[in-house]
Parts: C-alpha cells; sequence; structure tokens
C-alpha cells in the first residue's frame, strides 16, 4: 500500500504544514517519536529551502507498506535556480545564507537515504527515505 500527500511551499506557513503531514504520516506507519522528530526536522530543512531559495516548490510524503518493508520517503522539488556545487553544499558548514550550513548534510544524517538531482535554471529534486527498522 502506498499513500501520497504533498503540501505545495509558497509561505513560511506552508512548512509548518509540510512538517505535520509528515509527522502524521510517519506516526501512522509506526516510527516512534524520535524517527518522527527525525523525519520532521528533515522536512523543515528542505521546505526551508525551497522558501529560501526556490520561492515555491513541493514537499510530497509518500508512506510505503509492504509485507517487505515499511518506509517514508519524503521528495523536495522546486523549479528554482538550481544548486550550483551539490557537493559543495553537502559539506558541513557551507551555507549561503549565513546559517549555521546544517542543512542538506544533517537531512542526509537524519534519514536513511538521500539523492540531490539539480539544473541550474531548472531546478532541484531531492528525494529521501526513512526505512522503519
Amino acid at each position: 500500500m502506498t499513500v501520497k500527500s504533498s503540501v505545495e511551499i509558497i509561505t513560511e506557513w506552508d512548512i509548518v504544514a509540510a512538517r505535520q503531514l509528515g509527522r502524521n504520516e510517519a506516526k501512522a506507519l509506526g516510527f516512534g517519536t524520535v524517527d518522527q522528530a527525525r523525519i520532521t526536522t528533515a522536512i523543515s530543512e528542505l521546505a526551508r529551502n525551497i522558501y529560501l531559495y526556490a520561492s515555491i516548490g513541493v514537499i510530497e510524503v509518500e508512506r510505503i507498506e509492504t509485507e517487505a518493508e515499511k518506509k517514508i520517503v519524503i521528495t523536495a522539488s522546486d523549479k528554482g535556480p538550481g544548486i550550483k556545487d551539490v557537493r559543495k553544499v553537502m559539506e558541513d558548514g557551507y551555507s549561503t545564507s549565513g546559517g549555521l550550513g546544517a542543512g542538506l548534510p544533517g537531512v542526509k544524517r537524519l534519514m536513511d537515504s538521500m539523492e540531490v538531482q539539480s539544473i541550474i535554471g531548472e531546478g532541484t529534486i531531492i528525494r529521501t527515505e526513512k526505512r522503519l527498522h
């Protein structure tokens, strides 16, 4: 069974809505409170990046439940400027906004896997997942 929901990110309030959606889906799948917090933190970071750098985008939350596995897949996509150097933004401490630079490296640590596809002038898609162990 697969359940997919999404939140369009346009305002800061949409970040809150995306977090809530992720928490609800993680809870419904059976994740404990610590992993729910990890998932909502990752969503918050991805949604904030959309808001700050692309102005508009979408957070998709997909709950996948089969006999073999249970997992949540988060996809953040936008039509923003793209990431010039993906390798650089994956380094701890690197920031283009003057923040702590924990963004995408932090998301990668919080989740089980992460893929980043970005094309300059076309946008970015980040897909990350957390498996229920």
